[in-house]
Order: structure tokens, then sequence, then C-alpha cells
């Protein structure tokens, strides 16, 4: 048997025990447990804390102090911005994309380690219960550690802090009355469209409007569920399957699919208002070539 061969069969040995046989078929109970009963503390609360403090230390030991030439630590973490940014700037917007920067990275960041959370041995299987041994619960009645976006009130505000940032950015770059245009206003052009249909089209147009601002209002819960099911999904997926390797590699993909789809949907929703950049912009400057003189041609 090769080396490889070797460690693979290692792995899955090693994934498969980590879990009593009946802790595996329970699988994760869908409410976070009080670390203490009667305190409003949760195991995923717990989790989101401590995790969020390790990952500032590690950032900051990572970059330590910037510096012209970086360091291999500021190096890695320069290049995950540069890519972020080259993904999150064309959609937000030249002007927006400063103050959306920070958020959407924290996000990404944020949601991608607590999404592997519950790759670690020990998650969801330590904790109290009953059973004949301590170390070998046959029932798990109050995990110790729980992911955070396992937890659909974790998820919760996370849609509602996206939902607050894509307010405050629109209001500040796109403003209330490109807003109002934006949902409500007549899209046809004017000449262009027969003088009877035209207030019909303004009827349609507010219509549509109302749905769009319905399909806003629902946003952090199609936000918050969106990312909670996929991650309970995969939990209970692990517990149920005895933690066997493959379905820690596909969680691994899933962990990062997420972290960017919910990030990618926040900066879509910011972009929509804010990045009106290039459809204008590309006009005037093909409307000015056109008007401009060609050199050497007779005024």
């Amino acid at each position: 048997m090769s080396g490889a061969n070797k460690l693979i069969a290692f792995l899955v040995a090693f994934g498969t025990s980590l879990a009593p046989p009946l802790q595996a078929a329970q699988g994760l109970p869908a409410k976070a447990a009080e670390v203490v009963p009667g305190w409003p503390i949760t195991n995923s609360m717990i989790t989101g804390w401590v995790v969020s403090i390790l990952l500032v230390i590690l950032i900051r030991w990572l970059v330590g102090r910037p510096t012209v030439i970086p360091t291999r630590g500021q190096a890695v973490f320069e290049s995950l911005l540069e890519g972020l940014r080259g993904i999150f700037e064309p959609i937000v917007g030249k002007a927006a994309f400063p103050t959306a920067f920070p958020i959407l990275v924290t996000f990404f960041v944020f949601i991608l380690f607590h999404n592997w959370m519950g790759l670690i041995p020990g998650v969801g299987t330590i904790g109290w219960g009953t059973g004949e041994n301590w170390w070998h619960l046959d029932h798990m009645s109050r995990a110790l550690i729980r992911p955070h976006n396992a937890d659909f009130n974790g998820t919760i505000a996370l849609a509602l802090i996206s939902f607050g940032a894509w307010a405050i950015i629109v209001l500040k770059f796109a403003g209330p009355k490109t807003i109002m245009l934006d949902l409500f206003g007549n899209k046809a052009e004017k000449n262009e469209t027969p003088a009877w249909l035209y207030p019909i089209l303004s009827l349609v147009f507010i219509i549509v409007g109302l749905i769009e601002v319905f399909s806003i209002a629902i946003r952090p819960f199609t936000l918050s569920v969106r990312l909670f099911g996929n991650i309970f999904g995969g939990e209970n997926l692990l517990h149920g399957t005895g933690f066997i390797f493959i379905f820690y590699f596909m969680e691994l993909l899933v962990g990062v699919i997420q972290a960017l789809v919910f990030t990618l949907l926040t900066a879509v929703y910011i972009g929509l208002l804010c990045n009106h950049e290039g459809g204008d912009h590309g006009h005037a400057e093909h409307d000015h070539e056109e008007k401009a003189p060609a050199a050497g041609a007779p005024h």
C-alpha cells in the first residue's frame, strides 16, 4: 500500500471513530443549548466569540506591522485581499467600493471560518449527556461546542448586519432620489414610446417596484435561511454518517461556497443601486466620441 493510500485509510478510520454510534444517529439538535441552564448564553454564542478572538489574533500575528516589503504572512493576507477585491469591485462599483469592501471581507472571513468549525473533532460530540462512560455518551443532551452558523440566531444576526450595511451604503452613495427612481421610475424611453402606452407602463413599473420592495424586505430572511440550512444540514450529515472523511472534504467546499454566496449577494444588493458607472459612463464616452470631429476632418 502506498503512502497516500495509507494516509487516506488512516483519515477515514480516524473520522469514523470520532462520534459514538447513537450520537451520530441522533444528529445535531435544531436549537442551540444554553451552556449554563437559565443563562441566555448558548454554546453557539461561545463558539462565535472564541473563533472571532482567535481570528483577530491570527490576522494580527500574520500581518504584524505592515511594511513596504511584505513579510510572508502579510503577503498571504494581501493576496487574499487582492483576490476578493478583483471579485467585489466590479460588482459594487468604484464609488462605493472603499466603504463596502471592509464589511464584505469581514463577512467572507468570518463566515468561512465559522462554516469550518463543524469539521474540528469534538464539535457537537463533546458535552453533557447520559451513558455508561463519560467518554462515550449514548445520548447527548447538551453539546459544549456548536458551530455559530449552525444556529439560526447566528445567521439571522449576520443577515441583519448585512441589511443594515446595505441600507447605509446605498443611502450614502445612491441617495433617496436614485433609489425611488430605480424602484418606481418608468424605465421606458419617453421619446420612443407611444403617448397612450407611457402612463400604462408607469403604472406597471410602480407595481413592479412594490414587488421589489417586498423582495428587499425579505432579504434578511432568505440570506439567513440559505446559510443556516446548508451548514446545519452539513452538520447533521457529518453526524449521521459517522464523520466519514469524504464528507469532511465536501463540507470544506460547502463552507467556501456558502461564505462566497453570502458575501456576493451582499455585494450585488449594493451594486444594484450604487454601480451605475459602467452603463452611463460608457454611453457618455461613446456619445462624446461620435460628436467629436475626426482628426484632419474639415470643420
